[in-house]
């Protein structure tokens, strides 16, 4: 992994942290909210934005930070298939 890919990742984890401490202690986000967040460009590239955002995601849930739901309930980031929601860890 090169340092502007690792350097992209680290932004996209800022990122999702971030915009969880803009809101409530007990909010969600979307990963589509982290990819929207770190595309500047128009249209819609940030889609390709939507895995390395998930990515992103399931290593804060490695290193204890948040929490990948589904249903409100955390789930297994491995094996979570679908529409995801991030929120702090508790």
């Amino acid at each position: 992994m090169g340092d502007s890919e690792r350097h992209a990742q680290q932004r996209l984890e800022r990122i999702i942290l971030e915009l969880l401490e803009r809101r409530g202690p007990t909010a969600t986000i979307c990963p589509s909210d982290a990819a929207r967040a770190a595309y500047s460009g128009q249209g819609d590239g940030w889609r390709a934005l939507m895995e390395p955002a998930r990515a992103a995601a399931r290593r804060l849930v490695e290193a204890g930070e948040v929490d990948i739901t589904q249903g409100g309930r955390p789930v297994d980031p491995g094996t979570a298939r679908g529409p995801i929601r991030i929120r702090r860890h508790r």
